[in-house]
């Protein structure tokens, strides 16, 4: 199946060979180990089909009975248009995804660090060489941490240097706490002082970081309950009364207007512009926006960083979404009976 629908060949025709290296070492920091150039070329399929579906559900209705030539410029127009936002949106859909893997796997090596140190610095103080206190300190439950330092020794035991194999690994994870403990301990090493010193500094170091993150985030919880409760449960209640105000606005617009139509009242009243299904749409688009912003603002202030907060953009979009159309529905139900 796959060599029929050529999903390898079609992945790579997509991504331009100047580009592939750094696809590569970026793919890499998610832990992926070669690029999915089958996905890539099933993923345009996928926009294929679905641009197809699209164009003949609605634009070939609207444009079927015009003249040929016009047919033919329309559908190159539409079709080219449907499939590049589409693809624009997977894209958009695939980097996030990415994103969100790589500021995992760079939190898990933070955390992670502290403890390896430990042990690396135990292994000098038994008298063992820096390169083999390293290796030595390798555990599993290091996760990744484990995984990024078996990769540095295996590319020392080729014949490159330790100080090249760490400075990479610190440039790799976009992660400030790794950089500096690494650069530190590179500099020490380099001037071949005290290196136990260094890195029991640098434990200390890491571990009130740690605990100082941990008390702003404690410090920060009533201004996250608060937002989230805002987010959540008041935007979607406050939305769905102002839908049914307006259509018992409309009906009793509707009622007044008849009866200046038929003579009772000396007055013209004029029925309402706005739209309740627009308005809906407009209620559904504002909760969106407002809980996609909201998770960024919540995850900037308890972690900061607003990468934290991407992960949980569907979370408070869905919930609040769900909670506007129950409110919807029980406030439709309780004003029902009015005008």
């Amino acid at each position: 199946m796959q060599e029929i629908l050529y999903l390898e060949k079609f992945g790579k025709a997509f991504v331009p060979k100047k580009f592939r290296p750094e696809l590569r070492d970026y793919l890499f920091k998610a832990g992926i180990d070669e690029v999915p150039y089958k996905f890539f070329g099933g993923l345009f399929w996928v926009t294929l089909v679905i641009t197809y579906i699209i164009y003949f559900t609605a634009i070939f209705r609207a444009i079927s009975e015009m003249g040929s030539f016009v047919v033919l410029i329309m559908t190159f127009i539409s079709w080219f248009t449907i499939q590049t936002v589409m693809s624009f949106l997977i894209i958009m859909g695939v980097y996030l995804y990415l994103n969100i893997k790589i500021y995992n796997r760079t939190k898990m090596i933070e955390e992670a660090l502290p403890e390896y140190l430990i042990l690396v610095s135990t292994n000098l103080k038994g008298g063992l060489s820096f390169e083999k206190s390293l290796w030595a300190a390798i555990k599993p439950e290091f996760g990744i941490l484990a995984k990024e330092v078996t990769l540095a020794s295996k590319k020392v035991l080729t014949g490159n240097d330790v100080k090249d194999a760490l400075e990479e690994l610190g440039r790799k994870y976009d992660s400030p706490s790794l950089r500096r403990s690494l650069n530190l301990i590179i500099g020490e090493v380099e001037s071949g002082g005290r290196i136990v010193e260094v890195i029991d500094r640098v434990i200390t170091n890491l571990k009130k970081t740690a605990v100082l993150k941990q008390e702003m985030a404690a410090a920060t919880v009533t201004y996250t309950i608060f937002m989230i409760a805002i987010v959540i449960f008041i935007t979607p209640a406050l939305f769905a009364l102002s839908q049914q105000l307006l259509q018992i606005i409309i009906n009793v617009t509707k009622q007044l207007a008849g009866a200046t139509t038929s003579g009772v009242m000396p007055i013209s009243v004029g029925e309402a512009g706005i739209d309740p299904k627009d308005f809906k749409t407009f209620s559904v688009i504002a909760i969106g926006i407002i809980s996609t912003f909201s998770a960024m603002i919540i995850s900037i202030i308890t972690r900061g960083d607003v990468k934290g907060g991407l992960k949980y953009i569907p979370i408070f979009i869905g919930s609040a979404l769900s909670l506007f159309f129950v409110f919807s529905n029980i406030l439709g139900k309780l004003f029902g009976g009015i005008a």
